[in-house]
C-alpha cells in the first residue's frame, strides 16, 4: 500500500498546476534612464530629442501546459506632446509590450494569443516580408533597438511537420507602424512642399479591419528557405483622403520568399517581396501608393576574432512610375521619387575588454537618393546588471525630400544607463 500511495502522490505532483520547486511567478525587467539632444537647431521640434526614465516589468507563469506572459513599460517622458495613454501608438505613461498566453493543443501545433512582438525575414534593419508594426520614432531618437519592434494584438498558430513548418498570424484589428508624425521628428510634408514638425502633425484614420500573415519555412541541406504572404494594409499612412483631410492606410497584399545559408566563412541571405497596392486608382492616383517590388541581398562574417562586418544591397522598384509622375503633375506636386531606389548598408561590430564593450556603426547609404544615415554607438557592460551606452543618429542628404534627407534636422546624440534584474 505504501508503494501505491507513493506512486499516486508522484502522479498528483506531476499533474499539479503549480511547480513547488519554482517561484510562484517569474519576474524580470530593467530600469532605463535615457536622454538625447539635437546637434543643431530645429525650428519645428524641441532641442531635446529624448528624455525619459522607463521601468519594464516582465511577469511569466506556467500553469500546467499554459504559459502566461506579461511585459509592460512604465515611463515618464516630459518631451512627449501627448501624455494620454494609447496602447496602439505607445503614447502615455504605460506601454504594454506583451500580454499573451501560449499552449500546444496538439503535438504538432503551438498557439500564442494576445499582445506579442512578431518578426520574421532575413534583413538587418531592412524589412521586406516582415510586415509587423515598427516604431520608427523610437528608432530615430535613440531608444533601445528592441523598441523598433512594436507589439501586435494577434493570434499566432504554428504547425510543424517533416515536410515543412507553417506560421499563420491573424490580427483582428489593424496594427499600424508607430510612424513619423512630426511630434518628435521633423519630416518632409508634400502638402507644404517643405520640412515640417510640430507645426503640421500628421493626423490619420486607421482601418477597423484585420490583417493576415503567413510563413511556410523549411531548412534543406543547410538552406533556410521561406515563403511569405500578407493581406492587409500599408503599415504607414502613405495615402490621403481629400474629403476628410486625413492620411490613411491603403489596402495592400504581398507575396515573398527568402533564403539564408552559409557561404564561404559567413552567412548570406536573399529576400524578395512584391507589394500589391490594389485599391482602385493605385499607380496614377497621387493619394494611393504605387505597387512595388523589393529585393535584398546580404552577407555577414566575422573577419577576425571579435570583429564582424555585415553588408546589404536593397532595392525598391516602383511598378507604374509613369503613372506616379503623371499623378504628381496633375496635382502640381514635385516628383520626389525615382523609379528604382538603391540602398547599401554596412554594419561594423567590435567587441573589446573581454567582450564587455561593444563598438558599433550601422550605415545606410542611398546612391540614388544621395543621402545617408549613420548609427554609431558604444555600450559598456559594467556588471551583469549595469549597462552604459552612448550613441547617435546622423542624417545627410542632397535634397530635403529624400527618405533620409528629410531628417537632416534630427541629428542627435544620446546617453543611457540601464539596470537589469
Amino acid at each position: 500500500m505504501d508503494q501505491v500511495e507513493a506512486q499516486e502522490a508522484d502522479q498528483e505532483e506531476s499533474f499539479s498546476l503549480f511547480n513547488q520547486d519554482e517561484p510562484f511567478i517569474n519576474v524580470e525587467g530593467f530600469w532605463d534612464i535615457r536622454g538625447g539632444v539635437r546637434t543643431q537647431n530645429d525650428p519645428y521640434e524641441d532641442q531635446f530629442s529624448l528624455g525619459e526614465t522607463r521601468l519594464q516589468i516582465g511577469l511569466q507563469k506556467d500553469i500546467g501546459p499554459v504559459a502566461i506572459n506579461i511585459v509592460s513599460d512604465f515611463l515618464y517622458d516630459p518631451i512627449a506632446l501627448n501624455q494620454h495613454v494609447d496602447l496602439q501608438t505607445g503614447n502615455g505613461w504605460v506601454d504594454l509590450r506583451e500580454a499573451n498566453i501560449a499552449f500546444s493543443p496538439l503535438d504538432f501545433m503551438d498557439i500564442k494569443f494576445g499582445r506579442q512582438i512578431l518578426t520574421w525575414g532575413t534583413g538587418d534593419l531592412i524589412f521586406i516580408n516582415d510586415l509587423f508594426p515598427k516604431d520608427w520614432q523610437a528608432f530615430f531618437i535613440g531608444r533601445d533597438l528592441e523598441y523598433l519592434k512594436a507589439p501586435s494584438d494577434a493570434l499566432k498558430s504554428s504547425f510543424f511537420s517533416d515536410y515543412g513548418n507553417l506560421d499563420f498570424i491573424y490580427t483582428p484589428w489593424f496594427n499600424a507602424d508607430r510612424s513619423i508624425t512630426g511630434e518628435r521628428v521633423t519630416y518632409w510634408n508634400p502638402m507644404l512642399n517643405s520640412l515640417a514638425g510640430r507645426n503640421a502633425i500628421i493626423e490619420s484614420e486607421r482601418p477597423d479591419e484585420g490583417e493576415y500573415a503567413l510563413r511556410l519555412y523549411k531548412t534543406i541541406a543547410g538552406n533556410e528557405l521561406a515563403l511569405y504572404g500578407y493581406y492587409g494594409f500599408w503599415k504607414s499612412p502613405l495615402g490621403f483622403d481629400v474629403n476628410t483631410g486625413l492620411a490613411n492606410y491603403p489596402k495592400m497584399r504581398s507575396l515573398g520568399a527568402s533564403i539564408r545559408r552559409p557561404v564561404w566563412k559567413g552567412i548570406a541571405n536573399f529576400e524578395a517581396g512584391y507589394y500589391d497596392s490594389y485599391e482602385q486608382g493605385s499607380g496614377t492616383n497621387p493619394f494611393i501608393p504605387n505597387s512595388e517590388a523589393r529585393f535584398l541581398l546580404g552577407y555577414e562574417q566575422e573577419i577576425v576574432k571579435n570583429f564582424s562586418i555585415g553588408v546589404q544591397y536593397y532595392v525598391e522598384w516602383m511598378q507604374d512610375y509613369n503613372g506616379y509622375v503623371s499623378g504628381q503633375e496633375d496635382i502640381g506636386q514635385m516628383v520626389t521619387r525615382d523609379e528604382v531606389r538603391h540602398v547599401l548598408t554596412n554594419r561594423l561590430t567590435l567587441l573589446t575588454h573581454q567582450q564587455n564593450v561593444t563598438w558599433s556603426l550601422f550605415t545606410f547609404f542611398s546612391p540614388s537618393d544621395v543621402d545617408a544615415y549613420f548609427r554609431p554607438s558604444v555600450a559598456y557592460k559594467a556588471t551583469d546588471e549595469w549597462l552604459l551606452e552612448l550613441g547617435g543618429n546622423f542624417f545627410v542628404g542632397r535634397e530635403e525630400y529624400t527618405f533620409f534627407g528629410q531628417f537632416v534636422n534630427n541629428n542627435n546624440v544620446y546617453a543611457a544607463i540601464r539596470y537589469s534584474f
